[in-house]
């Protein structure tokens, strides 16, 4: 089993535009040949852009000379000129630079702007801090809109702006696997209906204990699919992720089935009830744990799309298997 990690097609292409078509306009520029005065004049004149972090130096050509921070410009005794204080060593960006390289390049020298320079050196826009985060947390936050809707079937890229017809194409396969999981859930309550009938107190628990299953399987998937584009998997790996989740599935189903448990218990006091549904929950976050580890890999192993595979069918599996420990163990103890 090998990870490869596949980038989302909406952050790919964000991250491989032009940055001159996303910096900002607004560069404070200033001559070479200005004293301090004369600069600070200019200044009260002309008024600056909206964020000014760095002034920029420009020669006679209107190329980038330097760069003169602010506070350099306040303190310097006003009849210095302009060219003996400004930094001649300037950080920039290429106007025919990417998102992505603007903010490698941002992230490797830390400064609070960068220049975009065409080849000319002129300056043609302003990469700063504000840009930088927005652009990550802009990235960040819809990649966690698609983790959110791979998970239960589809890409956001297949469904946006899409036809009627098209979105049905995509999204109905998935529903599918939905109708038939409850299918045989509701087929398996029928089976075990006399065990329900024999205590109706089940039947209280029943949602929490799917909403119990589907969470902690989620919450497996998705540290499996992190894991899966991260490293290469291999059996060995696959053993001991299966140990590791299976002592936070018993630590988690310990915790909760005692809680559960013992609440069952002071609410309708009979012990073997509360018994059963604490047990439960114990086996059903063991099977959640399994099947959201094993389901990923699995559809890794067979070179199918796991992220988008993945969720439908975990979750399907999980409450399959959350009734059928249920109901079972119920039918055993009471």
């Amino acid at each position: 089993m090998k990870g490869q990690p596949c980038p989302m097609p909406q952050v790919a292409d964000n991250l491989h535009q032009s940055v001159a078509a996303i910096a900002r306009k607004d560069a404070a520029t200033l001559r070479h040949d200005l004293t301090v005065r004369e600069a600070l004049d200019a200044i009260r004149r002309r008024g600056v852009g909206e964020k000014v972090i760095y002034f920029y130096v420009i020669d006679d050509d209107n190329r980038l000379a330097g760069v003169l921070p602010t506070r350099r410009l306040l303190t310097a005794p006003l009849d210095q000129r302009i060219a003996g204080l400004m930094v001649t060593r300037v950080v920039t960006v290429p106007h025919t630079a990417t998102v992505l390289e603007a903010c490698e390049t941002f992230a490797m020298y830390r400064f609070l702007a960068l220049p975009v320079v065409d080849a000319d050196r002129r300056i043609v826009g302003l990469f700063d801090v504000g840009l930088f985060t927005d652009e990550v947390f802009d990235i960040a936050e819809r990649e966690r809109l698609d983790e959110l809707f791979e998970s239960i079937g589809f890409r956001v890229s297949q469904v946006r702006d899409a036809a009627p017809a098209r979105a049905f194409r995509f999204r109905f396969p998935w529903l599918l696997a939905t109708i038939a999981s409850g299918l045989l859930c509701a087929f398996l309550a029928s089976a075990y209906e006399l065990t329900l009938t024999k205590t109706i107190v089940l039947a209280f628990f029943l949602t929490l204990m799917l909403g119990l299953g589907e969470s902690v399987s989620i919450q497996s998937m998705t540290v499996t699919i992190q894991s899966l584009r991260a490293l290469q998997p291999t059996f060995r790996w696959y053993f001991r992720a299966f140990r590791r989740e299976s002592v936070t599935a018993l630590l988690l189903g310990g915790a909760a089935g005692t809680v559960v448990g013992l609440i069952a218990w002071l609410w309708q006091g009979s012990g073997m009830e509360a018994l059963t549904i604490g047990a439960s929950i114990v086996l059903v976050l063991l099977s959640a744990c399994f099947f959201g580890l094993s389901v990923p890999a699995l559809l890794h192993a067979l070179k199918l799309d796991v992220k988008v595979a993945a969720g439908p069918i975990t979750l399907a599996l999980t409450d399959i298997f959350t009734l059928l420990f249920y109901f079972t163990l119920a039918a055993l103890l009471l």
